[in-house]
């Protein structure tokens, strides 16, 4: 197509001729619409856009110049955008083989099975306390239950971060202005860190256990929250669940505990779920 097609009244009534076309031609400028958003979206801000918006003006400058009637001008403006392709593709060929990375790591989508959010947050604990543990550093992350923890969230510095093993490892770096006091994890988020939690009042807990220990027993007494601890002084590893505490685990221990609260919690949420729908279904019917 070119712009003598477009001003042919012709070619117009030919794309309009029958149902069957109009269909056909909206169903091709919505997709080219769609492409075209895509791309934008991707080359945005890169120095691609800078060559579209050069191409842009070209063309606009051909049409121009044959409305006028410049064939010259317009015959130099349509050799230049014709070569000029070729050049971009020299020129920026790192930005476009970034975009095609791009592209195809977006079509993983349909050949590989999505991780859950539990699952990532038990994958980032892991790793951080598999990397504190031996190191002796120590921490305390307090995951949100059913039961708000906002009480203690507004005693921390808000975050509002995504939960990753790397950064929880960052905030309880001995020394550092995070360290001290509890994380908390809410909504899949690492909403607050240098948190403080309520003391155990208990006369049972042995004096080993110092006051991470305290604060994770103390905040298991008042709600449902899942919270661990690394020891800063033998790097063990506990848990405190509605009221139980666990401690000298192993990694792989701390990983089961991770995978009974949070995974077998949805499984269980997604079961009530069917046979709530069940139940309502079969009085339906």
């Amino acid at each position: 197509m070119n712009f003598h097609q477009l001003t042919n009244l012709q070619y117009w009534s030919n794309l309009f001729d029958s149902p069957w076309s109009i269909v056909i031609n909206i169903i091709d400028i919505a997709l080219v619409t769609g492409i075209l958003y895509y791309l934008t979206k991707t080359i945005a801000g890169t120095k691609i856009m800078i060559l579209v918006r050069g191409v842009m003006i070209f063309i606009l400058a051909q049409i121009l110049a044959n409305i006028i009637g410049l064939t010259t001008i317009s015959w130099l403006i349509n050799q230049v955008i014709t070569y000029g392709v070729i050049a971009a593709v020299v020129i920026f060929s790192p930005e476009i083989r970034t975009g095609l990375e791009k592209l195809g790591r977006a079509t993983e989508i349909f050949s590989a099975t999505p991780i859950s959010n539990e699952e990532k947050m038990i994958q980032a604990f892991v790793k951080a306390v598999a990397y504190m543990s031996p190191r002796k550093i120590g921490a305390l992350v307090a995951i949100q239950g059913t039961r708000t923890l906002q009480e203690y969230i507004a005693t921390g510095i808000p975050l509002d971060a995504d939960v990753s093993g790397e950064l929880l490892i960052n905030i309880f770096i001995p020394n550092t202005p995070l360290h001290d006091g509890a994380v908390i994890i809410k909504d899949d988020k690492i909403a607050v860190s240098c948190a403080y939690f309520p003391l155990t009042e208990s006369t049972g807990i042995s004096k080993e256990f110092g006051t991470r220990h305290r604060a994770a027993i103390g905040l298991s007494e008042v709600s449902d929250a899942f919270t661990f601890v690394v020891s800063e002084e033998t790097g063990g590893i506990s848990t405190t669940h509605n009221g139980v505490f666990k401690h000298d685990l192993s990694l792989s221990e701390f990983e089961l505990e991770l995978r009974k609260v949070f995974l077998s919690d949805k499984q269980e949420k997604k079961n009530l779920k069917n046979r709530l729908l069940g139940g309502w279904k079969n009085e339906t019917e």
